[in-house]
């Protein structure tokens, strides 16, 4: 794949994401998917990618806004950066709980791209910034 290609590949997942098509999302990934999730364990599969986005889709309301992406002349690898623009909606297990706070966060993630399809997403974020302004804390925004 081009860099053009795997841009575009990148741009159809969050253009997915965006619209809470989580099968949209799916198809833009490989059945062996690794997902490194920011603070977690890695999540092997699309079986466990699909049980993830379940899981947030349920907890939490997000659109990412400003998204730019970059990608190796090859397409083999792209990186994300982006806000977050988010509501918590339903208590996430070890977190603080949900009242229907909104956050905005920077975060970025890592791609791989093989046979045109995402093979590794991996994703980061500020957790400690994420639970000052869900708990009421001082700090916040979505970045410069």
């Amino acid at each position: 794949m081009s860099a053009a290609q795997t841009e575009a590949l990148v741009r159809r997942y969050y253009d997915a994401f965006n619209r809470g098509d989580t099968e949209g999302m799916l198809a833009c990934v490989s059945e062996t998917v690794m997902h490194d999730v920011n603070q977690g364990m890695r999540r092997p599969g699309k079986a466990a990618f699909r049980a993830f986005s379940a899981h947030m889709s349920r907890c939490y309301r997000e659109q990412l806004k400003d998204i730019a992406v970059m990608a190796t002349p090859d397409g083999r690898r792209a990186a994300a950066e982006f806000n977050v623009e988010g509501t918590y909606l339903e208590t996430d297990e070890g977190l603080p709980p949900a009242d229907g706070q909104t956050y905005a966060l920077p975060a970025g993630t890592f791609f791989a791209v093989e046979n045109g399809q995402i093979t590794r997403i991996t994703t980061y974020y500020n957790l400690t910034d994420w639970l000052l302004q869900v708990t009421g804390g001082e700090e916040g925004g979505a970045g410069p």
